[in-house]
């Protein structure tokens, strides 16, 4: 079990299942069961994953003045985040509408309100911060000191970049250049994937890269071991909405990469543990349980447990 603090957005999510994007105009949609909404946000989202598998979680966020927080912890769910660092100080908390269809391509509406214009409190953040494992960041403007303290204290960062553009690179480097960990999503990279992560890996010496590429797997690099591979996407369940998988692959990977030290293996147990994510509604929902993930990993490569494991560390 680690000891996380992670920071970043909290929003309303709206997820809409629709026949095909782009959306044929119609006065009026109909269906049952189609449209979802939850709160959200890359970061809250890892944070309930990472939570579920037994780790210690401080969720540092900003949200709405008048918004309920109530919400953050609906009362159906299993594990509960704790409010204390959700600060309600913006006018609106963010929202966004997600369009998803069979073919799995997704259509994003975002409003993230003025998130930019707000800062944190880091006479809070310091002190907790100096008794954590690891610090998991958005690159949202309010984060950037985060990463300034996670440095000066010399705990290890892991940013979920989430969409990469080339031309707000610069605008980055706040989270890139200490980041010991970097996930990005493929969906809107031009260049060659494997070079991609080459020049990622030159300009900021990242150890760990994961390079999500949607139904066609990942690639890993880990500059420790060595490693630039690519590996498959594993089924465990049917596909319902794969809005939010990415997150609990980054949450699930670094559970296992912070108890283990091994790369490998964690990417493979946050695989399997992305793949049951994907069929269930809501990106908050889904999560694999540890019992499960050792079933699956065994069944599908054969790994046995780890030294770490056998110990019942």
């Amino acid at each position: 079990m680690s000891n996380f603090l992670v920071a970043g957005v909290t929003q309303i999510e709206t997820i809409v299942r629709v026949d095909k994007i782009p959306v044929s105009y119609a006065p009026l949609t109909s269906v049952q069961d189609s449209i979802y909404t939850a709160m959200g946000g890359d970061a809250y989202n890892e944070s309930l994953a990472l939570k579920w598998l037994g780790d210690e979680v401080t969720f540092m966020s900003i949200v709405g003045r008048n918004q309920d927080l109530g919400l953050i912890n609906p009362p159906d769910r299993k594990i509960t985040l704790s409010t204390d660092y959700i600060i309600p100080q913006m006018k609106e908390t963010p929202t966004e509408v997600v369009l998803y269809d069979k073919q799995r391509k997704q259509q994003t509406f975002e409003d993230i309100k003025d998130l930019r214009e707000n800062v944190y409190d880091m006479n809070v953040v310091t002190p907790i911060a100096g008794v954590c494992d690891m610090m998991v960041l958005a690159n949202a403007n309010f984060c950037r000191p985060f990463a300034k303290t996670a440095a000066e204290l010399k705990k290890p960062i892991a940013v979920n970049i989430r969409n990469y553009n080339p031309e707000k690179e610069k605008y980055n480097t706040d989270f890139l250049e200490p980041a010991k960990v970097l996930y990005f999503s493929d969906d809107t990279l031009s260049e060659d994937p494997y070079d991609f992560i080459d020049r990622m890996a030159s300009s900021y010496g990242t150890e760990v890269i994961i390079l999500g590429q949607g139904s066609e797997g990942l690639i890993l690099f880990d500059k420790t071991k060595n490693i630039k591979a690519h590996y498959k996407t594993v089924k465990t369940n049917e596909v319902v909405n794969t809005i939010g998988a990415g997150n609990a692959l980054f949450a699930c990977f670094l559970h296992y990469y912070m108890e283990t030290g091994d790369s490998v293996n964690a990417i493979k147990n946050a695989l399997l543990f992305a793949s049951y994510k994907i069929g269930y509604m809501g990106t908050s929902n889904g999560f694999m349980t540890v019992e499960q993930l050792e079933q699956w990993r065994n069944l599908i490569w054969g790994i046995k447990k780890t030294p770490f494991e056998e110990q019942g560390a």
